[in-house]
């Protein structure tokens, strides 16, 4: 908290009223830099030429950006690690939701056959798989998550499957 307070250039008892605690500045922090990188993944997906070209332009993005930027780096394997990572795993509902629907307004405004409930599933795999990525690096982690969104994009909704002998 003091460390806050000092690069903040304000009083510590500042920062307590208000934040209250450490935990609620750790949550502020991670839902500043979720808009962060939400408004560079958005800017991505409205830009490419080709929804599919839109998703890779955004995921790429996000491993870019994460790669250069020393707070987030930090989250998922630094100094930081053990404050912040569970904001991103066991406690990230809100930065998988928010994730979640900068990716399914995407898929509705391109794909609008998909039903609700598989462009959901989609959108909230792209996220999932991002994180994975993030947590533990592949070889080309944009290429996997690409290629596997793809499939599912292309893919018949599972109901369509006529599974009765």
């Amino acid at each position: 908290m003091a460390d806050v307070a000092t690069k903040a250039g304000v009083s510590r008892q500042s920062v307590y009223n208000e934040f209250g605690n450490k935990e609620r500045i750790v949550h502020a922090v991670a839902l500043y830099k979720t808009e962060e990188f939400l408004d560079g993944v958005r800017s991505r997906l409205s830009t490419a030429p080709d929804p599919v070209d839109g998703v890779r332009d955004s995921i790429a993005f996000v491993f870019e950006r994460t790669a250069h930027d020393p707070l987030t780096r930090s989250v998922f394997g630094g100094a930081n690690a053990e404050d912040m990572l569970p904001l991103v795993t066991t406690r990230g509902h809100p930065i998988m939701a928010a994730a979640t629907d900068v990716y399914l307004e995407h898929f509705h405004l391109h794909y609008p056959w998909l039903s609700q409930e598989r462009a959901e599933l989609i959108a909230e795999h792209v996220v999932r798989l991002v994180i994975s990525h993030l947590l533990t690096p592949s070889r080309d982690p944009v290429h996997a998550v690409v290629t596997i969104t793809s499939a599912l994009l292309l893919s018949p909704e599972p109901h369509s499957l006529d599974r009765t002998p």
